[in-house]
């Protein structure tokens, strides 16, 4: 057995007949243009591990080629033998069985992989060989349930202008940038991240989760964002006096607070030693900006915080980390932030049975994409051929930059912005669908191929239609008035009992630039404070319940309290009520900003309530 760290490794291997290779497919295409023939005639059994990613495309196309019989290229070949020999070594190989394995198939692995089942009026479905369902591996205790206990958290946010003119500005882009506004503010991140951390140690680490081993991940959307969490768990797991640490995990250097910062250089230890240091203490939280979301295989992970948003196959494997099995662990808990129980059910519906593809992908599509961007007339026939002549042959790049060049003109003089959006997305459309549908497809098109390779070196040529941001300067014209956020009850999520169907894989591209809708600034916070703040922040009704009858009921049912009431006198029983009520005011925060302001800031206001409270606990 050889494990191909390096192309070198893996062109050495196939070429000295190792019986087992390990590697990745991102390898075939560097070995292309050195290895032999020697090997082609041999048989292959080639064994794909997450058959979802990197299927049908250049990667899996280099790997056919590398190992076809008629793979290699023959002597005084012209560009057409080769475009010939290019369509055949896509296809699957005749001289190798395939064994995919996926969790979550997409359609175009089954359309691949799967086996054809013919259905009435000519349709032909598409399902794996062999299926060990998601239900089945919960049942038998192989992996646990990640749905049995999800929490989602709903966010109430109220925004005021801060400028006494009132400016419009494009509506769309607008909420979006608020909604990432008070997401990101530094108060909403700390009060999270307060939330997350008294969580797992009030009812994980209480607990004793995989016997007091437990750890948990918190999900981000984006490196900025990670970052802010980090120093916020750090600060907050300072002032707790917990025993505990967090580690935070992104790719690469970013800036932040003004000085280059990478994962290294926050956590004190290489990025290469993340996933060895999580499992030993101090260490309990992982804060993540896409990386550890797929493929990590980590039991100890127990809890996940999540604070970004998921859909589709993505939250089906950003959950699916937790649900690694272990002898003492018996469940696993999400709370969520940014997502739904709805949209998580969606997601998992597809994967919890036997994932069926709907429908083949229609080769036809493929002519309709043709002859439109034909039409557009970006590209002459002998361009398109011109160039790829060139590249076949092995022509430098300066010889192919003047033709595309030549295009690029054409389309920015010739197009105006629609035609250009719907240009540039049917031509990465039509690349999606070739390199997909050219390893299934019985015969072969060299119209096709040849339009392939030409947009695949034209499409980053193309620069995108200028839009102007008539959202900008939003943020500068508002203020976040006040943050809450509202834990919703724990919820089982149940899954339909049924195999799914899903469609197969889109031919459709390109369309037009939306219009932007334009409103006033002041209109826009009020839509956007009904939308998300939707709770009366300065009700008298609910301040005076939660005065008279919640806060003293949390109070009293303080544990520290009720002891010194019964055990203690009065005096003590005071000093402990006191710490009581700063308990519940800390969590009142977490509920109510108005509120907690008045407490913190009001001296008069603290006395009244303290007295209020008391008497109404004790009296």
């Amino acid at each position: 057995m050889g494990h191909a760290v390096h192309s070198g490794d893996l062109r050495g291997f196939i070429q000295s007949g190792k019986k087992i290779i390990i590697t990745t497919v991102q390898k075939f295409p560097f070995i292309l243009d050195e290895i032999g023939s020697e090997h082609r005639g041999r048989k292959f059994a080639i064994i794909i591990d997450e058959a979802h990613s990197s299927q049908g495309g250049k990667t899996s196309a280099a790997l056919s080629m590398a190992l076809a019989v008629g793979g290699a290229e023959e002597e005084d070949e012209t560009p057409e033998d080769r475009i010939n020999r290019i369509m055949e070594a896509r296809r699957m190989l005749p001289n190798a069985s395939y064994f995919a394995f996926t969790a979550t198939p997409k359609n175009k692995t089954l359309e691949i992989f799967g086996e054809p089942d013919p259905q009435a009026h000519g349709m032909v479905k598409h399902r794996p060989f062999h299926s060990y369902t998601m239900k089945q591996a919960i049942q038998e205790n192989f992996i646990l349930d990640v749905l049995k206990y999800y929490t989602p958290v709903n966010s109430y946010y109220k925004l005021i202008k801060t400028v006494e003119s009132d400016p419009e500005f494009d509506t769309k882009r607008a909420k979006k940038k608020l909604r990432h506004y008070v997401e990101g503010h530094d108060r909403a991140i700390r009060l999270k991240a307060e939330i997350m951390v008294d969580h797992f140690h009030e009812q994980v680490l209480a607990l004793s989760k995989i016997g007091g081993q437990a750890r948990a991940m918190v999900v981000t959307s984006g490196i900025e964002r990670a970052i802010q969490y980090f120093q916020a768990f750090r600060d907050y797991l300072k002032e707790r006096k917990s025993p505990y640490q967090a580690i935070v995990a992104f790719s690469g250097e970013h800036e932040y607070g003004g000085k280059k910062v990478t994962e290294a250089s926050l956590n004190g230890f290489a990025s290469n030693q993340i996933a060895d240091q999580i499992v030993e203490d101090p260490y309990r939280f992982l804060i993540c900006a896409e990386k550890f979301q797929t493929g990590y295989d980590e039991p100890l992970l127990h809890t996940m915080y999540v604070d970004k948003v998921l859909s589709g196959i993505k939250a089906v494997q950003t959950l699916s980390r937790l649900n690694r099995a272990h002898p003492k662990k018996h469940d696993v808990f999400v709370l969520d932030f940014m997502n739904d129980a709805d949209t998580i059910e969606l997601a998992f519906a597809d994967y919890y049975r036997t994932t069926i593809l709907s429908e083949e992908t229609d080769p036809n599509k493929l002519h309709d994409l043709k002859a439109v961007l034909d039409g557009y007339q970006v590209y002459a026939p002998e361009q398109v051929n011109t160039l790829v002549d060139l590249y076949l042959s092995g022509a430098d790049r300066d010889k192919l930059d003047p033709i595309l060049d030549a295009c690029v003109a054409t389309y920015q003089e010739h197009l105006d912005e629609n035609g250009q959006v719907d240009f540039k997305g049917k031509s990465k459309a039509f690349c999606r669908t070739y390199g997909f549908l050219s390893s299934i497809l019985p015969y072969t098109s060299a119209d096709w191929e040849r339009l392939s390779i030409f947009l695949n070196f034209l499409v980053p040529k193309l620069p995108a239609p200028i839009e102007e941001d008539l959202s900008k300067g939003i943020l500068e014209a508002i203020d976040m008035d006040s943050y809450r956020v509202e834990k919703q009850s724990v919820a089982k999520i149940l899954l339909p009992d049924a195999d799914a169907d899903i469609e197969p894989v889109p031919t459709t591209g390109g369309g037009r630039k939306p219009e932007p809708e334009l409103d006033r600034l002041s209109n826009i916070i009020k839509a956007f404070n009904d939308q998300f703040g939707s709770i009366p922040w300065t009700d008298s009704d609910r301040v005076h319940k939660l005065i008279t009858k919640d806060i003293p009921a949390r109070v009293g049912a303080d544990t520290a309290y009720q002891n010194a009431r019964q055990n203690s006198d009065k005096q003590n029983a005071r000093i402990e009520h006191d710490k009581a009520l700063a308990r519940v005011m800390t969590a009142v925060l977490k509920d109510d900003t108005e509120l907690f302001k008045q407490f913190s800031d009001n001296e008069g206001f603290k006395k009244w309530l303290t007295d209020t409270v008391f008497g109404l606990t004790y009296g």
